[in-house]
């Protein structure tokens, strides 16, 4: 059983930094893709940061530039650098991990962390 645990959510200024970490346990993190998302009431949860058991990232367009994940796989722990932060990012940020055992993938979720940027 996989348990994703984050903490480093926060309230900070617009054009601040915070850098969310998302400790799992268990032995497949250094074999599974993992992920942040982030959602705001009234929407659907959307990716903002992926990053596979390679290394190779991908960002939604609105973070690009702003935001680094990268994971410490001695650690078993994925972080979320985010800077110049906007009051568009305010939302809980979920971490993810998807486990794949050949044919079949296995999505386990973090209980968020909220982050919360003033204007």
């Amino acid at each position: 059983q996989v348990q994703l645990v984050e903490s480093g959510g926060g309230l900070v200024q617009a054009g601040g930094s915070l850098r969310p970490s998302c400790a799992a346990s268990g032995s497949a993190f250094s074999s599974s893709a993992m992920g942040w998302y982030r959602q705001t009431p009234g929407k659907q949860r959307e990716l903002v940061a992926a990053i596979t058991s390679g290394g190779s990232t991908n960002y939604a367009d609105s973070v690009k530039g702003r935001f680094t994940i990268s994971r410490d796989n001695a650690k078993n722990t994925v972080y979320l650098q985010m800077n110049s932060l906007k009051p568009e990012d305010t939302a809980v940020y979920y971490c993810h991990l998807r486990l794949t055992l050949g044919p079949w993938e296995y999505d386990y979720w973090g209980q968020g962390t909220q982050v919360t940027v003033s204007s």
